[in-house]
C-alpha cells in the first residue's frame, strides 16, 4: 500500500511543490472578487475545467514520456491530426471517427517508439520531425483549410453538456482517463518500471525490464491521449483545427514541469501532473477574468515556469541536500555552553 501511494503521489519534498501551486493558484482564483469587484459565478469553474479538458491529455502523454527519460513533441501533430479524422470521419457516427483515430494514432505512436527503441535515437528529433510531417499531413487531409467544420449539431451540444452545472462529458472523460492512468501505475508494475526507465536505462535492461516493448507501450499511450484529446476538442468546437499552434503544446510542457516531473526523466506522478494541469488553467483562468493584457500573461507564465524549472533542477536540489547536511554538522559538532 505504501510502495503504491508512493507511485501515486510521488516522493520527497518535491512531489509537494505540484500541491503548494495548486493552492496557491486556487487561493487566487476564489480571491479574484478582492481584486475586480465581480463575484465568481458557477461558469467560471465551467470554463475552469473545460480549461483543463483541452491540455490535460497532452501534459499527461507529455509528461509520462518525460518520466520514463524520453521526449514526445509529435504528440500535437497527432492531436490536430485526430481532430481532423474524427471529424471527417465521424460526421455521422462520431464513436467510429474516434476509433479510426485511436487505430492511426497507437499504430503511429508504436511504430514512433519502436524506431526509437531498436535503433536507440534521441527521442527529440526524431519526434520534432514527426510532429512537423505530421502537421503538414493534416493540412492536407484537410485539403489546406485552418479548420475543418463538424456538422453534427447534437454531439457538439453533448460535449458541451453541463454535469452537475461545473463538468461536461468531455472534461469528464480527461478526469477519468486522469484517474485510470494513476491507478495502473499505481498498483501495477508500470510505474516503477518507468521511473525505472528514466532514472537508469542501462540497469533497467539489467533486471530484466523489456525496455523496448515498454517504451513502445508509453509511445503509442501517448498517442492515443492525444487522440482522444484532439477528438474531443474537435467535437466540442464544432471544428478541427489543422494547425492549433504551440500553445497547447508549450502549456502542456509547463503543466508537466510544475507538476513535478523532471527534464532529466525519473521522476513525477500522475497526481503532480494533474495538480501542475489545474494550477496552468487555473491561472489562465486568473488573467481572462481580470482583463489581463496578453503581454502580461506570457510574461508571467515564463517567470512560473522558470521558477519551477530551477527548483526542480538536480543541482538545486543536491545543493538543497547539501547545504542541510553542513547545516547539521556544524550543530551537531558545536561545543557545548558550560553550565
Amino acid at each position: 500500500m505504501k510502495r503504491a501511494l508512493a507511485l501515486l503521489l510521488g516522493r520527497g519534498w518535491s512531489s509537494l511543490i505540484p500541491l503548494a501551486a495548486f493552492v496557491a493558484a486556487v487561493v487566487g482564483f476564489v480571491s479574484l472578487p478582492v481584486f475586480t469587484d465581480r463575484p465568481l459565478e458557477i461558469y467560471d469553474l465551467f470554463n475552469l475545467f473545460e480549461a483543463y479538458a483541452q491540455i490535460g491529455l497532452i501534459t499527461l502523454g507529455f509528461g509520462l514520456v518525460v518520466i520514463a527519460g524520453e521526449f514526445d513533441l509529435s504528440i500535437i501533430g497527432i492531436f490536430a491530426l485526430s481532430g481532423v479524422i474524427a471529424v471527417q470521419s465521424g460526421q455521422h457516427h462520431p464513436f467510429l471517427g474516434v476509433l479510426l483515430a485511436l487505430v492511426i494514432g497507437c499504430v503511429f505512436g508504436a511504430l514512433q517508439g519502436l524506431l526509437i527503441a531498436r535503433f536507440r535515437i534521441p527521442s527529440m528529433p526524431v519526434t520534432l520531425a514527426t510532429y512537423i510531417a505530421l502537421l503538414g499531413l493534416t493540412r492536407v487531409i484537410g485539403h489546406n483549410q485552418p479548420s475543418v467544420s463538424f456538422e453534427n449539431i447534437d454531439t457538439t451540444l453533448w460535449v458541451q453538456e453541463p454535469v452537475l452545472q461545473v463538468f461536461s462529458p468531455r472534461s469528464l472523460v480527461v478526469l477519468g482517463l486522469f484517474a485510470l492512468t494513476a491507478l495502473v501505475l499505481g498498483l501495477t508494475r508500470w510505474g516503477r518500471e518507468l521511473r525505472a526507465l528514466g532514472g537508469d536505462r542501462k540497469a533497467s535492461r539489467t533486471s530484466g525490464i523489456p525496455v523496448d516493448r515498454r517504451l513502445v507501450a508509453l509511445f503509442a499511450a501517448s498517442s492515443a491521449l492525444a487522440v482522444v484529446g484532439g477528438s474531443l476538442a474537435a467535437f466540442n468546437t464544432g471544428a478541427a483545427i489543422t494547425d492549433p499552434g504551440a500553445a497547447p503544446l508549450t502549456l502542456g510542457a509547463a503543466g508537466a514541469l510544475i507538476g513535478g516531473v523532471a527534464l532529466t526523466g525519473g521522476r513525477g506522478s500522475v497526481v503532480g501532473i494533474f495538480a501542475g494541469t489545474m494550477s496552468i488553467v487555473t491561472l489562465q483562468q486568473i488573467f481572462i477574468v481580470s482583463g489581463a493584457e496578453e503581454s502580461f500573461t506570457d510574461l508571467t507564465f515564463g517567470l512560473v515556469l522558470l521558477f519551477f524549472v530551477a527548483v526542480n533542477a538536480p543541482d538545486a536540489r543536491n545543493g538543497f541536500v547539501r547545504l542541510r547536511a553542513r547545516r547539521r554538522t556544524s550543530t551537531s559538532a558545536a561545543p557545548k555552553g558550560r553550565t
